[in-house]
């Protein structure tokens, strides 16, 4: 009889332990899905200008053939942007010799890591946020990514962002703090609801003398990890960190869809 006692004992000890972390497992889910922002039908996805180096729009492949072979899976930013917005890719924002500007159709912008601008596309870039034009950007000084090229192809993605004549013009500087401990690591940014987010060997913002002022406010938050700027009419949501965007690591895709979600709900809101 004692036996049997001790055996229930331990079963029903058993079934508590598994319903504790089956309890535990659906709050994590609700914490990182339950918020998310549901798609919206086709007609109505706004269209979103892309300009990146990184591998959001179009897998990494080695020749034009993979790429209308179309065997790979489409990177998970994109498919996540997607479900609430339509992408278009840019591969300038302004003609070189000083031409129209190609931002003149849309409202929303994501830079992501992009290329150095030419003084063209910073001119144009500078007059479309001032007009009412949104921005999302990734700034990292220092990526920490794996490519399929060579250090120097221009396919890579860019290993640090050359953006300070734009970003002086807001009145930030990217700074970037050599003896940070290197890895990746979850930090919370300060949105609305707060959201965690991946980052690695990420930058910090500092404000220019002299601002702000009545063109450019931008605040600080998240110890510079995060700017957020009032620009003329229109406004800047910076991250100094582009790691949110690369493959997911450890299990934490989901972590990852809900931040970059919440980051374009937040620039474009």
């Amino acid at each position: 009889m004692l036996t049997r006692t001790a055996n229930r004992r331990r079963a029903a000890r058993t079934i508590l332990a598994l319903m504790l972390a089956l309890a535990a497992g659906l709050a994590l889910w609700w914490a990182l899905h339950a918020r998310a922002p549901q798609s919206l039908p086709p007609a109505q996805r706004q269209p979103v200008a892309l300009l990146t180096s990184l591998p959001i729009y179009w897998p990494e492949s080695g020749n034009m053939g993979e790429l209308l072979a179309g065997d790979a899976p489409l990177p998970w930013p994109r498919a996540v942007l997607e479900r609430r917005y339509r992408l278009e890719p840019l591969d300038v924002l302004a003609a070189s010799d000083g031409g129209e500007s190609r931002l003149g159709p849309f409202r929303y912008l994501i830079l992501a890591q992009p290329r150095a601008l030419t003084p063209a596309e910073n001119v144009a870039l500078d007059d479309w946020v001032r007009g009412g034009g949104r921005l999302l950007l990734f700034a990292d000084p220092l990526l920490v990514a794996e490519s399929r090229y060579p250090l120097g192809d221009p396919r890579a993605p860019q290993g640090a962002v050359l953006l300070s004549p734009i970003l002086a013009r807001w009145g930030l500087e990217l700074r970037f703090d050599e003896a940070q401990p290197q890895g990746t690591r979850t930090q919370r940014l300060s949105l609305a609801p707060p959201v965690d987010t991946p980052v690695n060997m990420a930058g910090h913002f500092v404000l220019q003398p002299g601002f702000p002022n009545d063109t450019a406010r931008c605040k600080l938050a998240d110890a510079g990890l995060l700017a957020r700027c009032s620009v003329g009419q229109g406004a800047v949501l910076v991250l100094a960190d582009a790691q949110l965007l690369l493959p997911p690591e450890a299990g934490d895709g989901a972590l990852r869809e809900a931040a970059l979600a919440e980051l374009a709900e937040t620039a474009f809101r």
